[in-house]
């Protein structure tokens, strides 16, 4: 009886933790509201069929808990309740998995006119790059990677010599327009995180992964690595910083491009 009781509690209490204590993350800032309505279709599913179980399992236990005179009846199989339970099961198995499907096909498909920022990812900071007047982001190379060009970029390629570096700073975007986030790692494997975004995508050494979104709002946001790359993962952290049109083009003609910045790193060399 005891056991059955603790048992119905687990169940009740469960629902009033959710109830009085809601678990709800922090107010979205894209068009990825459909993520938020697939995890919350998953944890109903999954929060009716956990409480369900819990109570019948509390049922079982009183039922049929041990009497005096009473002995256990031997019953191996039940096709009925076999049947009612892999329906059951099937459906909602489908019912979480359809709107992952639905939501993971909009993930991939990337609206045409977005614009392309580049992420790299590197022991432990972010840094990024834009296409400069040409609209076409520059190729990069391992090999090109140094102290003096810690992204890798190409110096040979005419696309890229107009590209804006930004490394170890903050990132703006324009609100309400979409954008491709291109990630790389230049080491090991980080992962894009904006908790208000509900992006997230990992970046792999040697590939080049990317990601979607459309700012809905301005402000700051913090975006984090999520994936443990090394004893300073804890402090590999930046801002995303949505702006409106003016606010944007005003912090752009600040930034420098690639070939500013190594013409500069070559008068510092010639004047050492």
């Amino acid at each position: 009886m005891l056991a059955a009781i603790i048992l119905v509690l687990v169940a009740l209490g469960s629902v009033v933790f959710h109830v009085l204590s809601p678990w709800w993350w922090t107010p979205i800032a894209s068009n990825w509201e459909y993520i938020d309505h697939t995890i919350i279709i998953t944890f109903w599913i999954t929060g009716v069929a956990f409480t369900a179980i819990i109570l019948f399992t509390a049922y079982c236990v009183f039922r049929f808990r041990h009497q005096e005179g009473t002995l256990a009846i031997y019953n191996p199989e039940n096709k009925k309740l076999e049947w009612w339970l892999t329906i059951v099961t099937a459906v909602g198995v489908g019912a979480m998995l359809a709107p992952g499907l639905f939501v993971w096909n909009q993930f991939i498909t990337v609206p045409q006119g977005a614009s392309e920022v580049e992420v790299i990812g590197r022991q432990w900071q972010w840094s990024f790059r834009l296409p400069g007047e040409d609209g076409r982001l520059g190729t990069s190379e391992i090999q090109y990677v140094s102290s003096d060009n810690p992204l890798g970029l190409n110096p040979n390629d005419p696309d890229g010599r107009d590209d804006v570096v930004i490394e170890a700073d903050d990132l703006h975007l324009l609100v309400d327009k979409p954008v491709k986030l291109l990630q790389r790692s230049i080491d090991v494997l980080h992962s894009f995180y904006v908790p208000e975004f509900r992006a997230k995508m990992d970046l792999v050494p040697g590939m080049v992964t990317y990601v979607w979104f459309t700012p809905t709002r301005t402000g700051t946001f913090e975006m984090l690595c999520t994936e443990l790359c090394g004893a300073a993962h804890y402090n590999m952290r930046a801002k995303v910083v949505v702006d409106e049109e003016s606010e944007y083009q005003a912090w752009l003609r600040k930034q420098k491009t690639f070939a500013q910045l190594s013409a500069r790193t070559r008068q510092a060399k010639e004047t050492q």
